[in-house]
């Protein structure tokens, strides 16, 4: 359990030592951070509840041919795969390069906020630990979407159109994230909604539309009930109600304004959603904790007075450290993350 909390703090002190650094040594300490957190996921071993699934699908790769993985599902993930498999590697390789491209998703969208410190304090109990060790097709997905969300909230709308596509080539569920493009949308709104709406048909019958009977049955009807649902839909709620309670004290652009409105709509949409199927809503609900980033490391400056800034920021940090606790010490589920292991230490 201790490398856990390793991962929590080393965000906590930059936060808590508050030192102004160079450009040159910014971009030095968040080179360190991508490269440390990206070998503490792809190089896990044994940590994760679908471990051994991932293993299952690695070696399913020794027989298929390259058409037949390009033309296949979540293409992305299983090309890496292919590719691994035949230069000789392990699915160390595969869980390496996709947790570098989470970790592209979260240091830059870190970076593009105030506090990026404590952006990246926020994502480390859940974002890192539970879905980027956890869910490694969903997580890569989450990685891209992330550099889409800074596109986007600098209305740069193709490009978060871009960014999401190939987000899909990972995992399918993330073309659910389209329509926001056009919802955000600041100008030209009828020939956006137009655009959007045709990349999401497009997205759609490239990644969905051929399994989503099969997604509706083992997701709505079969009843499944992910453990933890509520609480983890309700953990973008508590942003979102904030959005709404600060809004006009987080000094948004009007394309970052748009975009998070929205943004928390669909987290407090979510709420009721989890009673029709707790497993389904979790699952895209994930791709919603962005706004506990983007929330949370604005929210010091909520506060006029600079010297209650800090007490904010010290209470975000306990909170995230209690988020973490709590996961570690009571989640159903927590027993496949623990004891964490690493194949350089093995």
């Amino acid at each position: 359990m201790l490398p856990y909390w390793l991962f929590f703090l080393v965000p906590a002190v930059v936060v808590l030592a508050n030192r102004r650094l160079t450009e040159k040594s910014k971009s030095y300490s968040w080179g360190l951070a991508w490269f440390l957190f990206s070998l503490a996921i792809g190089l896990r071993f044994q940590v994760g509840g679908d471990w051994h699934a991932y293993f299952r699908h690695f070696d399913s790769q020794l027989d298929k041919g390259l058409l037949q993985v390009i033309f296949g599902r979540d293409p992305g993930y299983y090309l890496i795969n292919w590719l691994v498999v035949q230069a000789g590697g392990s699915i160390f390789w595969v869980n390496s390069i996709c947790g570098m491209v989470l970790m592209a998703g979260v240091v830059r969208f870190a970076r593009a906020q105030p506090l990026s410190w404590l952006a990246l304090l926020v994502a480390v109990p859940y974002l890192i630990i539970v879905v980027g060790m956890g869910y490694t097709r969903q997580s890569a997905a989450l990685g891209l979407l992330l550099i889409g969300l800074v596109s986007l909230g600098n209305a740069q709308m193709r490009w978060f159109v871009f960014w999401v596509m190939l987000g899909a080539a990972f995992h399918k569920s993330v073309v659910l994230m389209l329509p926001v493009a056009a919802l955000a949308s600041t100008s030209n709104r009828f020939w956006s909604l137009l655009w959007v709406g045709l990349m999401s048909v497009v997205g759609g019958y490239l990644f969905v539309f051929d399994s989503a009977d099969a997604m509706w049955a083992n997701y709505v009807e079969a009843d499944i009930q992910s453990q933890g649902g509520m609480i983890r839909v309700l953990m973008s709620a508590v942003p979102a109600v904030l959005f709404f309670t600060f809004r006009r004290y987080l000094r948004l652009t009007e394309a970052e304004d748009r975009l998070w409105l929205w943004m928390s709509l669909l987290c407090l949409a979510c709420i009721p959603l989890v009673s029709l199927s707790s497993t389904a809503t979790d699952r895209v609900a994930l791709y919603l904790i962005p706004i506990q980033m983007f929330i949370f490391a604005r929210l010091p400056f909520v506060v006029s007075d600079p010297r209650h800034r800090g007490l904010v920021t010290i209470g975000v940090i306990g909170y995230y450290g209690l988020v973490q606790a709590v996961w570690l010490f009571f989640a159903t589920h927590a027993y496949a993350w623990l004891p964490y292991q690493n194949v350089l230490w093995l």
